[in-house]
C-alpha cells in the first residue's frame, strides 16, 4: 500500500454550498491540521480573490492561511511571468483583475500578448464574445489563458454554466488552443504537489466533480475521494471514472484516511 501523506480539498460543494458550511467541514479542517497533514485548498473559483475566499472560510468557523489557497488566477499569474508575458486583455470580475500585475482593457481593441478568460457569469453577451475573439485573431496571435475548464456548478437557484463552454466557443472560432490554469488541468494539481513537496501517489485529492477533481487529479496519478454533496449526480459513478472512494461528505474523510492511508499520525 502507497503511504498517503498529503490531501487536496476542493472548496464549493466540498467544505461549503454557497453560503453555508457542509456539516462537519470545519471539524475536518481541524482534524487536518491537528494531525499535521500537509495540505492545500484548490478551487477554480474565478469570480472572487483569496482574500475573499480566506474571509469567506472564516465566516464559517474555518481558518484558512492564503498561501494554502490556489486559484486559477494565482496560476495564470505565475504562468504569464514565467512565459515573459506583460500585456494581456482579462475578461474576469473586477474582484479577480485584483490578482493580476498585467492588464488590459478588453474593450481596447489594441494589441495584447495574452487573452485571459474567466467566469463573468451573467456579464458574458455577444459583444464581450465578440471583442475578446476579435482580440484572439489578431495578428501576433495573442496565447488563450483559461482560468478553468469546468463545465457547470451548482448554484442557489440551480446549476450555471461555468467558464469552460465559454473557452471552448472562443477555441472553436479563433483556432487557437487554450492554456488552462485551473482544474482539471495537470499542471494545476502539478502547482499545488510542488508548493507541498509531495508526490502525486502520497497525495489524496477530495472533490465533487467527478471529471475536474475525480478525472484531472487521476491523469496525475493522485488518489481521489468523490463525496456525495455539491454537483455530485448519482450518474457520475456510471461514466467510466473510478474514484479510490466515494463518501456521503467531507465528514467521513477521518475515518476513510485511517482504514486506507497506509499511516499512522499522532497530533502534532
Amino acid at each position: 500500500m502507497t503511504t498517503m501523506r498529503a490531501i487536496l480539498f476542493d472548496l464549493d460543494g466540498v467544505l461549503y454550498q454557497d453560503e453555508m458550511a457542509i456539516a462537519g467541514a470545519k471539524e475536518v479542517v481541524a482534524w487536518v491540521r491537528e494531525l499535521g497533514i500537509p495540505h492545500m485548498f484548490l478551487t477554480n473559483t474565478t469570480s472572487r480573490p483569496r482574500t475573499a475566499i480566506v474571509a469567506k472560510l472564516k465566516s464559517m468557523g474555518i481558518e484558512v492561511p492564503m498561501e494554502l489557497v490556489l486559484t486559477p488566477p494565482v496560476a495564470a499569474v505565475r504562468w504569464l511571468r514565467e512565459s515573459g508575458l506583460h500585456n494581456a486583455a482579462l475578461f474576469v470580475t473586477e474582484a479577480s483583475a485584483s490578482e493580476f500585475a498585467v492588464s488590459a482593457s478588453p474593450d481596447e481593441e489594441t494589441s495584447v500578448e495574452a487573452v485571459v478568460v474567466g467566469d463573468l457569469g451573467e456579464r458574458w453577451d455577444f459583444s464581450t464574445m465578440n471583442r475578446a475573439f476579435r482580440l484572439l485573431m489578431a495578428d501576433n496571435a495573442p496565447q488563450l489563458v483559461a482560468l478553468g475548464l469546468t463545465r457547470y456548478w451548482l448554484a442557489d437557484g440551480g446549476l450555471r454554466l461555468d467558464v469552460g463552454p465559454f473557452i471552448k466557443a472562443l477555441e472553436y472560432a479563433s483556432g487557437r488552443e487554450a492554456i488552462v490554469m485551473g482544474k482539471p488541468a495537470p499542471h494545476y494539481f502539478q502547482a499545488a504537489l510542488s508548493t507541498l513537496g509531495v508526490a502525486p501517489e502520497q497525495t489524496l485529492m477530495i472533490g465533487d466533480d467527478i471529471r475536474g477533481d475525480i478525472e484531472g487529479a487521476q491523469r496525475l496519478g493522485i488518489k481521489t475521494l468523490l463525496v456525495r454533496t455539491g454537483k455530485f449526480r448519482p450518474a457520475d459513478l456510471h461514466l467510466g471514472i473510478q474514484p479510490d472512494g466515494v463518501l456521503d461528505s467531507v465528514v467521513d474523510l477521518p475515518r476513510w484516511w485511517s482504514l486506507h492511508s497506509g499511516t499512522t499520525l499522532s497530533p502534532t
